[in-house]
């Protein structure tokens, strides 16, 4: 299913109005799968606990190449591969002048999101995904993209399931 709409697209000093076709993918989940698949929630049960998904909030301090938009792009791709995570789409919009970057992957596992400021050599990645992919994988990969001098990380279990007594 498609349809068309003007969008208004602004660069810096002038505006435009373009066509713009969006592809709505409204297959999933597919209808011939089984019904007990469809109501699947993916929440996750390690180690005694089932939760919604692992959220990894990372400072990158020290980073290079934070303007780099075909780099940004590169790396969020490799690291929902490398993480074995579903890419659905990414936007990024690239600031002027000083050429910070913010952004989202949209994943069928929930989404990497990035807001960089390279006049400080720091970027703020989130990673939350649910199922059976891999988090941590995505964040080794922004580490290689930008390799940032100084790293912190936390990570959250997000939509734990509390167990009554």
């Amino acid at each position: 299913m498609s349809h068309s709409e003007n969008v208004l697209v602004t660069s810096n000093d002038h505006f435009e109005v373009v066509e713009k076709t969006t592809i709505i993918d409204d297959s999933w989940p597919t209808h011939d799968q089984a019904v007990e698949d469809q109501t699947l929630d993916h929440f996750i049960t390690r180690e005694g606990k089932t939760f919604a998904g692992t959220h990894i909030i990372a400072d990158f301090w020290g980073a290079s190449r934070l303007d780099d938009l075909q780099l940004m792009e590169q790396a969020l791709r490799e690291g929902v591969e490398k993480a074995k995570a579903t890419l659905l789409h990414i936007h990024l919009h690239h600031f002027t002048p000083n050429g910070g970057i913010s952004g989202v992957a949209v994943l069928a596992e929930s989404h990497i999101s990035v807001h960089s400021w390279p006049e400080r050599n720091y970027a703020a990645f989130d990673v939350f995904m649910c199922g059976d992919s891999q988090p941590e994988l995505a964040i080794e990969v922004l580490k290689q993209a930008f390799t940032p001098t100084d790293v912190k990380v936390d990570n959250l279990l997000r939509g734990e399931v509390k167990i009554d007594d």
